[in-house]
């Protein structure tokens, strides 16, 4: 009679167990049919530490509830989204290309309890030397309260500048709270932070790092960059806190991103969702409800300008992915042109759908991304999904002057979007994410000008000199691009 060797019967048993985990956690969650199939590699060539892998980075947060509203929020939420919705149809625009972006503010309003206001002044940033001036200006300047929410915050130059210019302020009494990711600024000491503590300034870590919540929050990370000051001013962007944003870091050189200044009744929307991810960041049960207090720092803010703006958020407890609907909406829209700046691209097959369809469609669609990867894994995926946008008419373009950090997307000189949100799986689907969706077409076309006078530090890559690349280059590509969908 054969023997069976212990080794078989422990192969046996794991994979087994790997079969009954793929079934039972994989397709009963009814994931997407790209991320199912990353997964399942996973499993398959990583037997055990796939597991691993998956109980770390795998978990779906979708039914779970991060945001714990009260009833009576929940319905004055529903009351301002019923009544603005209303009053879209009979809304009077201050810029008549707004009306034509109906549809998008109506879907944004909807999904996203994104409100449509337009009495905003917009200032657009893209160095980060005058991004750093003008703010820490503005923080000395605060006189009630300053709220400041990075993913990263580094324990550098910049970083003690920014943070004893918020110490002092704590100091004279203004209200300061820091919100950071923890993961995000995993290299940042918590040391780092105690001026501030003893100023008495509040510094906070958004799902921190340690158990029981571990396994089940790191995956899942808030890249949000939000600054709001006195309830009446409010950054949003792509700069984070630290010196290779000053273009001071060796390795990546000038740092190109884009960040805006926001004067108007925007700022409220902003102030709401920094209010709700600092409630998350609390460690008492009674600091999980968004409470009445919080009303105090959402003041009416008188209007500054006649810009158009919806600041839209997502995140992983969401069913709708609310940057992707617009992002893709705004493309699909376009009748002259979409202007794209990513530091990733790694989209699903609805934005990669549109971006080929607006193109075929005669759109002229350009898409801007880094000549130099800082995570080469991702900037591998990135780049395998040029050869069919290039076949479609996509101009695809990369950045040499530096790095670049931006996330914008212009439409015909009418709507624009900055934020935080790359274009990418990981910011649709997995990080908190906020954007600003810009109805204005000065803004608009200001950001376009940027994006053309960009394209003077850009090579563009044509469909021969793809498929002249190495063999070798393109291997990994493809084994990036299938692995993309958990990137």
């Amino acid at each position: 009679m054969m023997q069976i060797s212990s080794g078989a019967i422990i192969s046996l048993v794991i994979l087994v167990m790997n079969m009954i985990f793929a079934i039972t956690v994989i397709f009963l969650e009814r994931r997407n049919v790209a991320v199912t199939w990353a997964w399942l590699l996973v499993l398959i060539f990583l037997p055990v530490v796939g597991f691993v892998i998956y109980i770390f980075l795998g978990q779906n947060l979708n039914r779970r509830k991060v945001y714990r509203l009260a009833n009576e929020q929940i319905n004055t939420l529903d009351q301002i989204v019923a009544k603005q919705h209303s009053e879209l149809e009979s809304m009077s625009f201050h810029d008549p290309a707004a009306e034509q972006h109906r549809r998008l503010i109506q879907m944004n309003l909807i999904s996203g309890y994104s409100v449509y206001t337009q009495d905003n002044e917009v200032t657009i940033f893209t160095d980060g030397m005058s991004k750093f001036a003008d703010l820490l200006q503005k923080i000395r300047e605060a006189k009630h309260h300053i709220h400041i929410q990075y993913y990263i915050f580094r324990g550098d130059d910049q970083g003690r500048e920014v943070l004893k210019a918020l110490a002092a302020k704590a100091t004279d009494g203004v209200e300061v709270r820091l919100l950071i990711d923890h993961l995000g600024s995993i290299n940042t000491p918590g040391h780092f932070f105690d001026e501030l503590r003893r100023a008495g300034g509040k510094v906070e870590y958004f799902f921190p790092l340690k158990l029981p919540t571990l396994s089940l929050r790191l995956n899942f990370r808030n890249h949000r960059k939000l600054v709001i000051i006195d309830g009446t001013i409010g950054y949003i962007g792509g700069f984070n806190v630290g010196d290779e944003y000053l273009g001071l870091n060796p390795r990546f050189g000038y740092w190109r991103d884009t960040h805006l200044r926001i004067e108007g009744s925007a700022v409220r929307q902003m102030q709401v969702q920094f209010l709700m991810d600092w409630q998350v960041s609390q460690k008492s049960p009674e600091a999980d409800r968004f409470n009445r207090v919080e009303m105090s720092y959402l003041p009416d803010v008188p209007g500054r300008g006649r810009a158009g703006i919806q600041i839209l958020s997502s995140g992983p407890n969401n069913a709708e992915e609310q940057i992707k609907n617009a992002y893709i909406r705004m493309i699909t829209s376009a009748k002259r042109y979409v202007y794209i700046q990513t530091p990733y691209f790694i989209p699903d097959e609805s934005m990669y759908a549109a971006l080929r369809i607006a193109a075929m469609s005669g759109v002229d669609v350009r898409l801007m991304m880094p000549g130099k990867p800082d995570h080469k894994f991702v900037y591998w995926a990135s780049i395998s999904y040029f050869e069919h946008m290039l076949a479609a008419g996509v101009s695809c373009y990369v950045y040499k002057k530096g790095f670049l950090h931006a996330k914008t997307l212009v439409v015909d000189g009418e709507v624009a979007s900055v934020g935080t949100a790359n274009m990418d799986i990981r910011s649709f689907r997995l990080n908190f994410e906020s954007n600003a969706i810009i109805y204005d077409s000065a803004s608009a076309a200001k950001l376009a000008r940027i994006f053309l006078d960009d394209l003077e530090h850009c090579e563009q890559m044509t469909l021969e000199e793809y498929k002249k690349r190495p063999l070798s280059l393109r291997f990994r590509e493809s084994i990036a691009r299938l692995l993309s969908p958990i990137l």
